[in-house]
């Protein structure tokens, strides 16, 4: 197997079974869940844990803050845990006591660099502590798990948070039901009844919970998607690292942490509160697997693939047993803690690695000191290979990215987003042709060996472990994880070749465990940032950022393309020297033509896709808004993606409202649309403030139909007043009480612009005049919150103008389809008056229906909207 017995494709062929069984290999690890189990056995259940998952998502359906669902979700709650009271008195080891938390509260919720103020009265937390019968002292310390019971407005939440809460109530039934398990430390399970409110019921928790002191370390369960494992995508300490090595199933690595903890993605959990609030540290962990149904009407019970719930189950039960256990680290967190700078990962085989940051620099540090020690080539022509490497690099990133521009260019974009590992065949064949590129940069005469070539990728590898290390960065390990197993490749080249080249034996060597793990970084790394290029706006550079992920890691992947290509560059590769040197280019300038022509084709294949599918949909949101002071009626669509068509379709429905909703409805309607700018002051869309600026925003004005009221039904009881009114002329100040009352309507927001000096939302306000947004959420029924606020005279001499908009509880599509249809039968129940009262949520319902079921039609299934009547209007104060 020596280069010059073998061309390119005898080479090629040869190596086929490492290229292939690398990548099969990770793929396999990376999809392959626990068997879920029954009913009937002692351990987790996944058939246990879904049934609570179903019954929180079918029977309650859409739990969003605020609504009757959310509501019957706080009385199941409440008989499941009577249930669990009632059981714990006969264990004679664990005593479990049982609180309903009710609360109002306020707090800042900064986000995407953007203050934002949040509200919430009456909203509810369950809370359940098991400790030790006899030890009264297990009490002292306590872990905390978390999830949410509440839903988000787009779906029912099977997956986010339903199955988080089966599995905590799981873990709950299987410790209650061991004789043996009796905890040195408490465990605390809280169901948090608001979290996609921003967060409001763990914010709770933490500041008005008698027990919340007590918590030192928290393990959060999320998920934004329906398959696969659950990731360790952010921990906080080494303690907690080391604590989450205990699991049966580890899945993460300090990459994933890294990418959380950068920004890039613009999300966040309950974990922030607790970390905010109690200072403790912990585990954040979600199922991440296709989350094209995150936040999705198909976010249900029968898109949750099998397996999810045992894993996540299993994973965090032995969590909760190694830290109630006497090796807790629990009491040495009394203190707080601080950021770990711990490298951890899981591979294919072997236990879960951790190690200290020290310890990454002395590894990876020595292993450079080997590299130098074992180099053959000339230093010049080491550097000569690093250089070469680095081009290599460079060429892969713009070739990539040019395909990413081309498909932009041609109206294409996105054309690779119902496909997470297809988006690799889009963009590796451009990725390739640019690496390629890279040798004919040099001439005859320089053009380094093929291994100093392969020297120099040691030495990139391994120089960027070290000094990325240094910088405190823990995926340095990435580098590390590439450097060393191309470094052994070469030491067994040296000991079955008899020359100073490079075997094919030292590609395979060398070459498999980097194929698997960066396979093993590529498939969560696509299953995250794929879906979520179809909620990052039509700014976002979809392409170019898809582009540049399958780059960086397929590089990681196929470290020793740079070597291979020069393989067949040189005289000590071809019998007839200098000749074949000359042919060699001309081959491999024929490989790249090849290679171009191939990426077309795909490019071309690509661009026929439908970007969109029944099971990759595009999230739309609809809103139809009556703005009370104007008298005006408008139906609001937005998407948050870049892939073409959204403003044909608006164009469609704007021609389709009078067929749809009947003439008399519309009568004087202007099917006009036009596009809107988002920004701070577009307060359409303050509902969904800060991420509505994720939105392209249109316009399509309505008539208020034929039967519609002179005087809003809304306008006495949807009002915003200043009471406590009192102005100081000499210090030119004035303090005033703003008093919503909005019965009928939910997550209700105020925008105003004023140079607030003091209020009771936080004890830092900006010091100057500012727009502020101010958002409520709260339970069912309460209708009714203020603020209390010094603002400057001089700014708001004519009074404050306040912006003011909510949701309409009853007009929510498909939040409120089922109880829409009953109505509709006529079934008798309490919607009867919301549905007659004169408030606009029948007609809104009756358009939402046949508006849902046009786009299903229209879009073949590839749409999931969201519809929801608001109520909005302007008072001066």
């Amino acid at each position: 197997m020596t280069s010059s017995k073998w061309g390119p494709r005898r080479s090629i062929l040869a190596l086929l079974p490492v290229l292939l069984a690398g990548p099969y290999i990770a793929w396999r690890h990376h999809t392959i869940l626990p068997e879920p189990l029954p009913t009937n056995v002692t351990g987790i259940s996944e058939a246990r844990i879904l049934e609570y998952a179903r019954i929180l998502s079918e029977d309650m359906g859409f739990r969003t803050v605020g609504t009757r669902e959310h509501a019957a979700a706080d009385s199941w709650m409440t008989g499941v845990l009577e249930d669990i009271r009632e059981r714990c008195v006969s264990n004679e080891k664990v005593t479990c006591e049982v609180w309903r938390q009710e609360g109002n509260g306020s707090h800042r919720f900064d986000i995407m660099n953007t203050r934002l103020y949040k509200s919430y009265v009456g909203l509810s937390n369950f809370v359940v502590r098991l400790s030790a019968k006899g030890n009264p002292n297990s009490t002292e310390h306590a872990v905390l798990l978390n999830a949410h019971l509440d839903s988000q407005l787009p779906g029912p939440g099977a997956a986010d948070d339903a199955i988080s809460c089966g599995v905590m109530l799981d873990i709950i039934n299987v410790l209650l039901a061991e004789d043996e398990w009796e905890p040195t430390y408490s465990a605390i399970f809280l169901f948090n009844h608001a979290e996609e409110s921003l967060q409001d019921g763990s914010h709770l928790f933490s500041t008005q919970h008698p027990i919340a002191p007590t918590v030192r370390a928290v393990v959060n369960l999320e998920a934004a998607g329906t398959t696969g494992r659950e990731i360790l995508f952010q921990a906080t300490s080494e303690q907690m690292i080391e604590a989450y090595s205990h699991v049966p199933r580890p899945f993460g690595t300090v990459f994933a942490s890294d990418i959380f903890g950068s920004g890039i993605i613009m999300s966040d959990t309950d974990f922030r509160q607790f970390q905010e609030y109690l200072n403790v540290t912990g585990l954040d962990m979600a199922i991440i697997g296709h989350s094209y149904f995150y936040h999705t009407r198909s976010d249900v019970i029968a898109n949750i693939q099998a397996g999810v719930g045992q894993h996540m189950g299993e994973n965090a039960l032995a969590l909760v047993r190694h830290l109630t256990s006497s090796k807790s680290p629990l009491p040495s967190l009394v203190e707080g803690y601080t950021k770990p700078s711990t490298v951890y990962w899981s591979h294919v085989v072997g236990p879960f690695v951790v190690y200290s940051a020290s310890t990454a620099k002395i590894m990876y540090g020595a292993t450079l000191l080997l590299a130098i020690f074992l180099r053959r080539a000339g230093w010049n022509d080491v550097g000569k290979g690093m250089t070469l490497g680095m081009l290599s690099f460079v060429g892969a990133l713009l070739g990539a990215n040019a395909v990413a521009l081309g498909m932009v260019a041609i109206g294409r974009g996105m054309s690779w987003f119902k496909n997470e590992v297809g988006s690799v065949m889009l963009f590796g064949p451009g990725a390739i042709v640019g690496a390629l590129s890279a040798p004919i940069l040099f001439s005859i005469q320089s053009l380094p060996s093929e291994r100093a070539v392969f020297e120099g990728v040691i030495f990139l590898n391994l120089i960027l472990a070290f000094v990325v290390q240094l910088a405190g960065i823990g995926s340095a390990s990435l580098m590390w994880l590439t450097g060393l197993p191309v470094l052994v490749g070469l030491v067994v080249n040296d000991l079955v070749s008899k020359d100073s080249g490079v075997s094919l034996i030292g590609y395979a060597v060398g070459g498999f465990v980097p194929l698997i793990t960066g396979m093993l970084v590529l498939l969560p790394t696509l299953e995250v940032f794929v879906p979520l290029t179809g909620r990052m706006s039509a700014e976002a550079p979809a392409d170019h950022l898809i582009a540049t992920i399958v780059t960086v890691i397929g590089t990681l992947m196929l470290p020793l393309l740079a070597p291979f290509t020069v393989r067949f560059l040189h005289a000590d590769g071809h019998p007839q020297g200098k000749v074949d040197i000359e042919s060699g280019r001309r081959g491999l300038k024929g490989g790249i033509v090849r290679c171009s022509m191939a990426c077309l084709a795909t490019m071309a294949v690509y661009a026929k896709n439908q970007v969109y599918d029944e099971m990759h949909m595009r999230r739309v949101f609809v809103l139809r808004t009556e703005n009370i002071t104007t008298g005006e009626h408008h139906l609001h669509m937005a998407a948050s993606d870049a892939a073409p068509g959204f403003p044909a379709l608006v164009a469609d429905v704007a021609s389709a409202i009078p067929t749809l909703h009947g003439e008399a409805a519309l009568e004087g309607a202007s099917l006009e649309y036009f596009e809107v700018e988002m920004n701070d002051y577009n307060g359409d869309w303050d509902p969904l403030y800060p991420f509505s600026a994720f939105l392209t925003p249109y316009k399509i004005p309505l008539s208020a139909g034929a039967n519609a009221e002179t005087v809003s039904y809304w306008h006495d009881k949807f009002t915003v007043q200043a009471v406590e009114d009192v102005r100081d002329v000499i210090k030119g100040e004035r303090s005033l009480t703003v008093r919503i009352r909005h019965p009928g309507l939910i997550w209700t927001v105020i925008a105003f612009d004023a140079h607030v000096l003091s209020w009771d939302l936080d004890g830092n306000p900006p010091p100057e005049r500012a727009r502020h947004h101010v958002k409520e959420a709260s339970f069912y029924g309460q209708d009714e919150w203020e603020v209390k606020m010094v603002v400057k005279m001089e700014d708001n001499a004519e009074g404050i103008v306040i912006h003011f908009i909510g949701l309409q509880e009853g007009a929510m599509w498909p939040g409120k389809k089922k109880v829409y249809e009953a109505y509709l039968r006529q079934a008798e129940s309490e919607d009867d008056v919301v549905y007659s009262r004169g408030g606009g949520e029948a007609a809104t319902m009756a358009l939402f229906k046949e508006l849902d079921e046009w786009l299903d039609e229209r879009m073949a299934k590839a749409v999931d909207a969201t519809l929801i009547g608001a109520v909005a209007g302007v008072e001066t104060i």
